[in-house]
């Protein structure tokens, strides 16, 4: 059934708003994935169903949007004992708005750091890249004879700063703090804070039978206290694996069994495309495969079946409309 459903949506993709169909007084900032709606001090986040890889976008993925919203609600509410996070409530607000669109927030406006947090527990992904070429993983040298999947003895803090346009750049913490991009007291918090909820994701997962191998966190300051925003280990800012099987594979080398878009990367990878020339154009087998992986990770993590609270784009522009209407000061 939900084959079906996908297929069906694979022409109705809800590809964002546009500036002419907001109030006077918003501002709309359009990023690689969400809409982001802002009127004085809050903002609505609008998830497209935009799928983007090696910082560029190249498709729609069926309900990809409503996915990300609704799992990041999910684990804002897992995490909120650790940090304080952007998302005003439903009391604050007097209606539920991802209940009514899928995929609408309504935060509050933060002062964002301009540097993700993306904290590794496992050696994969770009920084196993990194290593095979010799190179450092955000200023840190590992050493030799680790192997592909290897678990750290702690979990890395590897940030990159944020590009406006092109590739995010791996940074160091060290030259987060002498650069002045972050205040050294404010980023020993911010450090200490993603290794807690790092921790916290990994022991969710571990009981679901995951591994949450890495994830990003982007923070803030809202009235001078540090705050958690954007999204929290989704499968667009995190990696997960099945447990059961990470041993057997580790010890032959294979690529382990994932729950996140990281099959997708590696297709995009083996048709010559690494975010650099013209991408490959994204077959719909391709976009139903991966619209799949997404809602089969909604489902793992949190639990609950996906029913998507809307289907058709039409009807997703027009509820995001009502509700930055109503929830925007202007």
């Amino acid at each position: 059934m939900k084959i079906q459903l996908i297929e069906t949506a694979l022409d109705t993709c809800f590809e964002g708003l546009s500036a002419r169909e907001l109030p006077a007084g918003v501002s709309l900032y359009t990023g690689k994935v969400r809409d982001v709606a802002a009127a004085k001090d809050r903002i609505v986040l609008v998830a497209s169903d935009r799928i983007s890889a090696f910082d560029r976008v190249l498709s729609t993925i069926p309900f990809k949007g409503e996915v990300l919203s609704r799992l990041s609600a999910w684990w804002f509410d897992q995490t909120a004992d650790i940090v304080p996070n952007h998302l005003l409530s439903d009391t604050e607000l007097g209606i539920d708005p991802l209940a009514l669109s899928g995929r609408c927030v309504v935060a509050k406006k933060c002062d964002m750091l301009p540097v993700e947090v993306v904290v590794r527990g496992y050696l994969t992904g770009s920084a196993w890249r990194d290593y095979q070429a010799g190179r450092s993983v955000s200023g840190i040298q590992l050493p030799r004879g680790l192997n592909f999947c290897e678990k750290f003895p702690v979990p890395l803090i590897t940030p990159s700063t944020k590009a406006a346009a092109g590739h995010d750049q791996p940074v160091s913490s060290a030259e987060i703090v002498s650069s002045g991009l972050v205040q050294a007291e404010l980023w020993q918090q911010v450090e200490k804070t993603a290794l807690a909820l790092f921790r916290r994701g990994q022991e969710v997962a571990a009981e679901r039978g995951l591994i949450l191998v890495d994830t990003k966190y982007e923070f803030g300051l809202s009235d001078g206290r540090l705050t958690l925003a954007d999204e929290i280990h989704t499968s667009d800012s995190s990696r997960y694996w099945y447990a059961d099987s990470y041993q057997e594979r580790f010890a032959t080398g294979v690529q382990q069994r994932e729950l996140d878009k990281e099959t997708f990367r590696r297709w995009l990878l083996d048709q010559g495309f690494s975010g650099d020339g013209q991408p490959p154009v994204i077959p719909d087998e391709i976009r139903l495969q991966t619209a799949v992986r997404y809602i089969e990770a909604y489902e793992a993590i949190s639990g609950q079946e996906f029913i998507p609270v809307q289907s058709d784009a039409q009807a997703i522009k027009q509820a995001c409309a009502d509700i930055i209407k109503q929830c925007l000061p202007v």
